[in-house]
């Protein structure tokens, strides 16, 4: 994150504005979500572009301060969430996995990408309302869960005008029918256990898979996949950011997604507002380049 690019500012720290608050999006504790949104001090009447940034698994919006700060220094605002189960939304007993496995065993909540999702439309909401924000530029990015819930909030809201998911973007459908859907859901292995026992399965297998993502994400499978979902972001610029050797998003699995894309921008007239890099020798990992290609994307069209 250290290697996003940064403007000297003289006394940075003493101009840099930080404000921390929460935002409402539904009743209940999960609802509550905690904002940290930084700035530089400007007593210029100046609408900004934003960028939002979105953690991993397990991570916590304090997590991206190094980001945070660097676009901030070029004045940008940036803008963290704690998504659910993570961070302060976390201070309780249940934890991200608690709640997968209620979500399978229930189905009422979607916490693995939905519900969140929820959260940045309503964020998108507030962000659009304040008077020192552009609402025609808001940018959106995220890094493995945070990429998804950028690639899902972009599809379903196109306020999101400028979007960077990096190392999120995965076919769920072809990983299912190719049988390469070990390591994602290696990384959050207990619901899946939780589920083979209930289905009264000897081992984890691709009908388990399908079963726990059709229950805990209707639709991630199938209408709402990559293919279908990633084309629909046109004609707002996309970068997708992978690693060629990611064994959570495999690149065989995004090329229906990318050619259909790609063919979408055609027909929209913007060809040059989409790519896909996949960077080579790399595994499911956010390297320093990405982090750049993010920035210089941003700052391209933002």
């Amino acid at each position: 994150m250290e290697s996003c690019p940064r403007k000297e500012v003289e006394n940075f720290k003493e101009k840099l504005v930080e404000e921390n608050f929460y935002l409402v999006t539904e009743s209940g504790e999960q609802g509550r979500v905690p904002v940290l949104l930084l700035r530089l001090k400007d007593t210029a009447p100046k609408r900004k572009p934003v960028i939002v940034l979105l953690h991993r698994s397990y991570a916590f919006k304090e997590w991206l301060r190094p980001l945070l700060e660097a676009y901030a220094s070029r004045g940008y605002i940036s803008v963290a969430i704690d998504s659910r189960y993570h961070g302060e939304r976390a201070r309780n007993k249940t934890t991200y996995i608690d709640a997968l496995k209620l979500s399978w065993r229930n189905g009422d909540t979607m916490p693995f990408i939905f519900d969140t999702v929820w959260d940045l439309i309503k964020l998108g909401d507030y962000l659009r309302a304040r008077e020192d924000v552009d609402p025609s530029r808001i940018g959106i990015t995220g890094e493995s869960l945070g990429g998804m819930h950028a690639w899902f909030a972009a599809f379903v809201d196109t306020r999101y005008s400028v979007v960077v998911p990096i190392i999120g973007v995965q076919g769920f459908r072809w990983a299912i029918d190719n049988n390469i859907w070990q390591a994602r859901v290696n990384s959050i292995k207990p619901l899946f256990e939780e589920a083979r026992i209930d289905l009264g399965k000897s081992e984890i297998d691709a009908e388990v898979v399908e079963k726990v993502w059709d229950k805990i994400a209707p639709g991630m499978a199938s209408q709402f996949d990559a293919p279908y979902s990633v084309p629909l972001i046109a004609p707002r610029p996309l970068l997708l950011l992978n690693g060629a050797k990611d064994h959570r998003c495999p690149t065989p699995g995004l090329q229906e997604a990318v050619s259909r894309a790609a063919n979408a921008y055609e027909e929209a007239g913007s060809a040059e507002k989409f790519m896909f890099v996949a960077e080579p020798g790399v595994f499911h990992r956010m390297t320093a380049n990405m982090v750049k290609q993010a920035s210089d994307w941003f700052d391209r069209f933002l």
